[in-house]
């Protein structure tokens, strides 16, 4: 049974009500009191404190202090007036549970209000917070646009510009040609008419050489280049063909001659050069990216850095597009193993490592570090699959390369202890 609470005191004012109400050694928070309009109620187990009021109140104003044991309320009445008493006086039980049950189903309908209002709200601000996302979106789709299309038209200029250049260049290279081959004719021009003069006498007469004298010279006193007083000295000698040689170093490998494998190594550079010629420019995703986006070294060295600042994911995703663009660079495949040891993929891992260790074909000094690096990679994850022995043999190969590695000989130590001790265990 609870213990009713009938000590307190209160006062009024033609728009207001202050009750005290004494909890002295209780602990009360604002989850003990419940307030409506017309009924107000402060449970504290064992205590129970319940009151009629005897007129509505604005119980949405109206407030309720707790400290040093007292609960002080300030009740704000909705119409001025001054109260007979607090409680409704000569009120029947049937009356009583009536107004109990309605405060409740208020209190119920006035909380599912605010659920929903609440709500309705929460959807406002997410409705709101998209529109925004989708303004910043589009603001920044239109940004991307704008230096697309400026860059296009950069890039049409410069276009324009050398084709304009090469018409010029090649114009300027026709003029060129036929003034040569002027000069040309005139030279054998001149030359059979040298030809004729000799032929004739050495002694020519006066007439015939005074002829040629007034024949020769020009209006304005000069002579002709081509004359036939001319001397031979004077005019140079047609430019004869000829055939350039070029000779290059030839590539010296730091291999000894009697263990040279020059064979092997032409072979690796030679795949390698046909690597790098070997781009796929027919995809479809070329078409929105920037020309050094479509350079795999470029994509490689984007993955590096992705890679050392800790974001694996994107680093992957650079290899796989430069992958996607040349399949045949050993690195691709080498670097993206180590991301997906860091991601813990280690199938994918392994998988990119025996596709580099294949592409890294003929074995020569040049690619022994990529080689000694795919084995290990390799070997980690098959070692962090449980599959020891595997993972060493991968070990084993990589000390075969780079003997005078301690690193990888601890750990291909701790592998045969692993081993060892697994199959004492079974």
């Amino acid at each position: 049974m609870p213990v009713w609470l009938q000590e307190y005191s209160w006062r009024q004012t033609g728009s207001a009500v202050y009750l005290s109400l004494p909890l002295r050694g209780l602990r009360v928070s604002p989850a003990n009191i419940f307030c409506t309009d017309q009924y107000l109620k402060v449970s504290v187990p064992p205590f129970l404190f319940e009151a009629f009021l005897y007129a509505p109140i604005d119980d949405v104003n109206s407030t309720a202090k707790i400290g040093n044991g007292i609960i002080f309320f300030t009740l704000y009445k909705k119409e001025v007036a001054i109260w007979d008493s607090l409680t409704l006086a000569n009120a029947s039980k049937e009356e009583l549970q009536y107004l109990r049950q309605d405060a409740v189903l208020k209190a119920h309908t006035k909380a599912k209000e605010e659920t929903e209002a609440k709500k309705v709200k929460k959807q406002e601000h997410k409705k709101y917070a998209l529109e925004a996302t989708m303004k910043l979106e589009e603001a920044e789709r239109l940004r991307i646009e704008d230096l697309k299309e400026k860059e296009r038209q950069k890039v049409t200029k410069e276009l324009e510009l050398w084709q304009k250049q090469h018409q010029a260049a090649e114009k300027q290279n026709k003029v060129q040609k036929e003034l040569h081959q002027e000069v040309h004719q005139e030279v054998q021009q001149f030359n059979e008419k040298k030809k004729e003069k000799n032929n004739k006498s050495r002694i020519p007469n006066e007439g015939t050489s005074k002829t040629r004298l007034k024949h020769t010279k020009g209006c304005h006193g000069s002579y002709s280049m081509f004359s036939e007083n001319l001397n031979e000295e004077q005019l140079a000698a047609p430019r004869s063909a000829a055939t350039i040689k070029i000779n290059f170093t030839s590539r010296v490998f730091p291999t000894p001659l009697r263990e040279s494998r020059v064979a092997e190594e032409e072979e690796w550079l030679h795949k390698q050069a046909e690597a790098r010629r070997a781009v796929s420019a027919d995809l479809s995703e070329l078409e929105d990216l920037k020309e050094e986006e479509k350079n795999p070294d470029w994509l490689k060295d984007k993955g590096n850095k992705m890679f050392a600042t800790g974001n694996y994911l994107a680093a992957v995703n650079a290899y796989n597009l430069a992958i996607r663009l040349n399949n045949k660079l050993p690195l691709l495949y080498l670097n993206r193993a180590a991301c997906h040891l860091k991601l813990r993929n280690l199938h994918k891992a392994i998988e990119d490592s025996s596709k580099a260790l294949e592409l890294l074909t003929p074995p020569v000094p040049d690619n022994s570090s990529a080689r000694v690096k795919a084995h290990v990679r390799r070997g980690t994850a098959f070692c962090q699959l449980e599959l020891y022995t595997e993972g060493l043999q991968d070990y084993e190969a990589a000390l075969k390369i780079d003997p005078k590695n301690e690193a990888i000989e601890k750990d291909a130590e701790k592998i045969r202890h692993l081993i060892q001790g697994t199959n004492q265990d079974s």
